[in-house]
């Protein structure tokens, strides 16, 4: 669908909501196209093409709002739906903060280079996983594949919204990822690799990505359990980023405004280290989740979060920024079913000047970390618990695999003594480098 054809139904839908008694109301259309497929040991075992349209109204009735949603665009039935919305938020509780944003022009999408005009046929994804998988089995040690997944995706967004916004915007994105095992029995082993991006050049090579799935998985052979200990750990960079995903929640300006974040009073205050940077950058060209606006047709730009170590800004959508006495910063994410909530788009930590290797070089007894397990963390108190999966550091050099250990800390101390390295890549969205944290404990044997 075009995104004249889009808006046109927005605006159609929105005349309809005022005329059924809203005093405001915001519509979204979102249409999606994917087509993904599974091969394992030569064999294609999933082939699936989805394609949808969903479209969701919110109106505004003085300071009560509903929403309601539906899978079909027909302009025949939007009275009906706006009729539906309308009596729905009538007998809702009032909530002083909500409303719409002051109208402003759509920004540009184009500069984000967001669509790739290519789409993949079943071949070509075949290829793709074919050669990922393929890669991995010809890693000596590896034993077995789970597979290797390939897939390619189309989102159509379109905003309106009765206070004089129009936006629309197309991404598309393609990912591959492949799991080998090493090892037989109870000693199996496994590990992964993945890439994703907007543009299919962006993507790695599939045969690193089995390659690299592969050695993994071979490195973890026969994993030893060491004592507990309180050691410096090292989180490799895809790992990392999970601290950064904490990080987002407890500044989530929802979640502060309900004081319910351990950061809640830190603002203006040094958080990390004096050397740390956190951005949050939506205008990246070829982003995982660049957009040229947000959920409520506020327009975005970078921002720093964090600076010099000091907490800059809370992540704001219109209702919590209102909570807090402050504007929005284009930070509201949505559905078509559910408002919008603040959220991050392209979050990243700001690589250091030093490489992996160096950051681990002074450790006598350590830990690197490769997987994380469980989601042990208290947002109220920043203590944090999860299981893990990686490598011992001894002498400043990685050493024996281990298993089945748990590290815990405090957010609030491990923010202060982070310590990123050098090789930040954008690949998932939320990015960081690896990264270095003293005095956690880890409990082992």
């Amino acid at each position: 669908m075009s995104g004249a054809v889009a808006l046109d139904l927005l605006t159609d839908l929105l005349a309809k909501a005022k005329a059924a008694g809203a005093d405001e109301a915001d519509a979204v259309l979102v249409g999606n196209a994917s087509l993904s497929l599974a091969r394992r040991l030569g064999r294609v075992e999933h082939l699936e093409r989805a394609e949808s349209r969903d479209l969701g109204l919110r109106v505004f009735v003085g300071k009560r709002a509903a929403i309601v949603s539906t899978g079909r665009a027909e302009p025949a039935e939007f009275a009906a739906l706006a009729a539906k919305a309308v009596a729905m938020a009538r007998v809702v509780p009032e909530d002083p903060h909500l409303g719409l944003g002051l109208p402003a022009m759509p920004p540009d999408a184009a500069p984000l280079d967001l669509v790739d005009p290519e789409e993949p046929s079943v071949a070509m994804l075949i290829a793709r996983a074919a050669a990922a998988e393929d890669a991995a089995l010809a890693v000596p040690g590896v034993t077995n594949s789970e597979g290797a997944e390939a897939g390619w995706g189309r989102a159509e967004v379109a905003l309106a919204t009765s206070a004089g916004f129009a936006g629309f915007y197309v991404r598309t994105s393609h990912s591959l990822s492949a799991v080998a095992l090493a090892g037989s029995g109870t000693d199996m082993q496994r590990d992964y690799d993945y890439s994703s991006g907007v543009h299919l050049a962006d993507l790695e090579d599939p045969a690193v990505i089995g390659a690299n799935a592969g050695r993994r998985a071979v490195a973890r052979l026969n994993p030893r359990r060491p004592p507990t200990a309180r050691l410096p750990v090292i989180y490799e960079a895809r790992v990392a980023g999970s601290l950064l995903g904490h990080f987002a929640a407890a500044i989530n300006g929802a979640t502060v405004a309900r004081g319910t974040s351990f950061l809640k009073d830190r603002m203006g205050s040094a958080v990390f280290g004096q050397s740390i940077t956190i951005r949050d950058d939506p205008t990246r060209p070829r982003g995982l989740r660049s957009r040229p606006f947000d959920g409520e047709g506020i327009a975005t730009a970078e921002q720093a979060l964090v600076e010099n170590g000091t907490l800059r800004s809370w992540i704001l959508d219109l209702a919590s920024a209102r909570q807090l006495g402050l504007a929005s910063n284009g930070h509201a994410a949505r559905g078509t079913s559910g408002p919008p909530q603040p959220a991050p788009s392209n979050l990243y930590l700001a690589p250091g000047s030093v490489s992996p290797e160096a950051l681990m070089a002074d450790i006598g007894e350590g830990l690197l970390v490769s997987e994380l397990i469980g989601m042990g963390v208290n947002g109220i108190t920043g203590d944090y618990s999860r299981g893990a999966a990686g490598f011992m550091i001894r002498r400043g050099a990685i050493a024996e695999p281990v298993a089945e250990i748990t590290i815990a800390g405090n957010l609030v101390d491990m923010f202060a003594t982070l310590a990123p390295a050098d090789d930040l890549l954008f690949r998932r969205g939320i990015d960081s480098p690896s990264v270095r944290v003293e005095g956690m404990t880890m409990a082992g044997s």
